[in-house]
């Protein structure tokens, strides 16, 4: 709870500085003067309450999440996809208007603060609703007794106020569309102090943008994911979705703004190839199991081969899941890699998320290994030797 903040302003301040390393100290250590601002905080706030308004608008279907222990089931909308064209075209209208988008990048401590500050406090009020809530709301591993230990892993699975689901609200909408918006005004600030963007800033944006228009797209497979129908909400789910995911997962266009690298055509194709190459692993992964899981009977996995289970529940040992464990982990890691290889190779700070998203998805991956043994069992153990590579195929 104090490395991952202190963490996010390390990588704040040193995108900004000369030297730009990942391993050395920041150049200096703001104060309090640098960090609190109430407009920031309104600010932080404003956004926050437009993003639920627009989780709260009637636009898209209501899905239904996965059963509960007391075999009923949450409904969700499937309005993320309008939430962020909606996003954009108010920010567009806003630009128009003469908004300083392109100011935005000199705020981004500030603002960092604003929502470290709200996932702390936000955190201790879902901690203390899970005191109240009956034991069947409760998650699965929150609830060890320790009370610190609860507090960051979140004692509750699914704190609702009526209908408006915290946990799934933060989930996609206000941390994914805000990595998108904070990408968009450093390429803007870039175009204001060099003219027009890079090719390299163009490629970073495009290719992020693409993959939360992707899961935004696709937000309703986020209701069979372990975040959701395992984990409670609770610091690690607060602080990663608010605060970590916009002000971490922009450090290469952060990079960009300040330390601008050549890029030619060629080296471009091959950066697009590999990217193209990582989404196609990653989304024809997660479509063919949500598929799957929808209708075994799909023509397009009927013929895939399965086995059994004490559950009723077949496992794909075919087609992308017969590769690897974890396929769609393969597809990440090589977008993650493309999404750093636009910065050059002079500076390791630009591989930062490469190599945090490495250590998250095999740490991820273990846990999902754990979970999937206690409920599968033995056909569990088949299908780790049907497929003995977890993430890269012959490596690991």
């Amino acid at each position: 709870m104090l490395l991952l903040p202190a963490t996010m302003f390390h990588l704040l301040l040193v995108a900004r500085s000369g030297p730009a390393r990942l391993l050395g100290p920041p150049p200096y250590l703001p104060g309090p003067e640098v960090l609190w601002s109430p407009q920031m905080l309104l600010l932080w706030f404003t956004w926050l309450g437009l993003q639920a308004a627009l989780y709260l608008l009637p636009a898209g279907k209501v899905a239904e999440g996965q059963e509960l222990k007391d075999k009923s089931r949450l409904r969700y909308p499937i309005n993320g996809f309008q939430a962020l064209v909606l996003t954009a075209l108010l920010v567009g209208l806003a630009v128009s208007a003469g908004l300083p988008l392109g100011a935005l990048p000199e705020m981004l401590l500030p603002l960092a603060f604003a929502a470290t500050l709200t996932a702390f406090i936000f955190s201790l009020l879902l901690y203390l609703k899970a005191l109240v809530a009956p034991a069947s709301a409760l998650a699965p591993g929150g609830n060890s007794g320790n009370p610190i230990y609860d507090f960051f892993l979140g004692r509750e699975l699914n704190p609702r106020i009526w209908s408006f689901d915290f946990k799934y609200f933060c989930e996609l909408r206000p941390g994914l569309i805000g990595w998108v918006l904070i990408n968009l005004a450093l390429l803007m600030q870039e175009a204001e102090l060099r003219g027009s963007p890079s090719l390299a800033m163009w490629l970073v944006n495009g290719f992020q943008l693409l993959y939360v228009g992707d899961a935004l797209w696709h937000e309703e497979a986020v209701l069979t994911t372990m975040d959701i129908t395992h984990d409670g909400f609770g610091f690690m789910l607060a602080f990663g979705d608010l605060a970590w995911v916009p002000f971490t997962y922009s450090l290469q266009a952060q990079f960009l703004l300040h330390h601008p690298q050549p890029l030619g055509l060629p080296m471009a194709s091959v950066i697009c190839v590999i990217n193209a190459v990582g989404y196609y692993i990653f989304r024809g992964a997660n479509s063919q199991k949500s598929t799957f899981r929808k209708n075994p009977s799909d023509p397009r996995v009927a013929g895939l081969e399965t086995i059994p289970t004490a559950t009723g529940r077949q496992l794909l040992v075919s087609g992308w899941w017969g590769m690897v464990r974890h396929p769609n982990y393969l597809g990440d890691l090589i977008m993650a890699l493309a999404w750093s290889l636009p910065c050059g190779v002079s500076h390791l700070l630009p591989y930062f998320y490469l190599l945090y998203f490495t250590a998250l998805l095999v740490h991820r991956e273990a846990r999902d290994e754990q979970q999937c043994l206690r409920k599968y069992g033995l056909a569990w153990h088949e299908y780790c030797r049907r497929v003995p590579y977890r993430i890269l195929p012959y490596v690991y």
